[in-house]
C-alpha cells in the first residue's frame, strides 16, 4: 500500500506561474471547479501539420469516427512536494513504478464529477499519468487501470489530509481505482503543446476541439474519447516544437 494520499483531487491547487488561477473550492460546494493549469504560450507555428498527419495515418488504417464514447482517461498527479495537512501528497511517475507491481491505488480523490468518472473505469482501460501543478505540466507515461472503482480508504483514516468525517462505512462517499504502469512516453507532452492543438483545432476542427483538459481544467480526473486519446498519443512521435 501507497503513503497515505498522493494524487490531488480535492478541485486541485493551480499549477505553478497560471497568473489568472483561481483559489480552490471544496467538494462541500454545489458547483465542479476545475483545476487551472499553467496556460502557457502555446509553441510558435500552427497544430494544422500534426492534424493533418494524424488524419492521414487515420484515413490510411480505414478509421471511421464513431459516436463519442469515454474509454480512456487522464489522470492528474503532482511530482514535486507539497504539504497538505503535514503530509506529503506528492507522487509522481517515478514513485508509481517504484511501488510494488508497479501499481497504486488512485486515492483522495474529493471531487463530485471526478469520483463519478473514476465509477465509470473499465478494467484495462489506459489512462495518461500527467505531472500537474509543477514547473512544467504534461504527460508523461501511460498506466492501465487494473481494478474497478471500491470504496476509499483514506476517507475514514482521521490521520489522512483527505478524511471526510461525514462519510460512512455503510454508504462510502468516494472511490478509488487500482492502476498500474504500463510504459513512459516515447517524450514528454507538454500542457503547452496540447494547447496550441486545442486552439488550432477549435478554430479549424480537429480531435481535441472540445477537450476537456481546457474546459474543465481543476478536474483531476478527466476523460478522453478515442479520438482524443489517439491523437495525443501520436504526438509522441513528432519532434518538439
Amino acid at each position: 500500500m501507497p503513503w497515505p494520499s498522493r494524487k490531488r483531487d480535492k478541485a486541485a491547487v493551480a499549477d505553478k506561474k497560471e497568473p489568472d488561477a483561481k483559489i480552490a473550492k471544496t467538494e462541500k460546494e454545489t458547483s465542479d471547479k476545475e483545476e487551472e493549469e499553467k496556460s502557457a504560450k502555446p509553441p510558435a507555428g500552427s497544430s494544422k501539420s500534426g492534424w493533418k498527419n494524424w488524419k492521414k495515418k487515420e484515413s490510411e488504417s480505414g478509421g471511421e469516427e464513431s459516436k463519442i464514447t469515454y474509454c480512456h482517461w487522464l489522470l492528474k498527479s503532482e511530482p514535486e512536494s507539497r504539504l497538505e495537512k503535514g503530509v506529503d501528497v506528492k507522487f509522481s511517475v517515478d514513485d508509481l513504478k517504484a511501488q510494488p507491481n508497479q501499481t497504486t491505488c488512485w486515492d483522495g480523490v474529493r471531487n463530485y464529477q471526478a469520483r463519478n468518472f473514476l465509477r465509470s473505469m473499465k478494467l484495462g482501460q489506459q489512462a495518461f499519468f500527467y505531472h500537474s501543478n509543477c514547473k512544467e505540466p504534461g504527460i508523461v507515461a501511460l498506466v492501465k487501470i487494473v481494478k474497478e472503482a471500491y470504496p476509499d480508504h483514506t476517507q475514514f483514516d482521521q490521520k489522512d489530509p483527505h478524511y471526510d468525517s461525514t462519510s460512512r462505512k455503510e454508504n462510502p462517499k468516494w472511490s478509488m481505482v487500482d492502476v498500474q504502469f504500463v510504459r513512459m512516453t516515447k517524450r514528454f507532452i507538454p500542457l503547452a503543446e496540447i494547447k496550441a492543438h486545442h486552439l488550432a483545432h477549435k478554430a479549424d476542427g480537429g480531435p481535441l476541439k472540445d477537450m476537456m483538459l481546457f474546459s474543465r481544467q481543476r478536474l483531476s480526473i478527466q476523460p478522453l474519447t478515442q479520438e482524443e486519446f489517439d491523437f495525443v498519443l501520436s504526438l509522441e512521435e513528432e519532434k518538439p516544437h
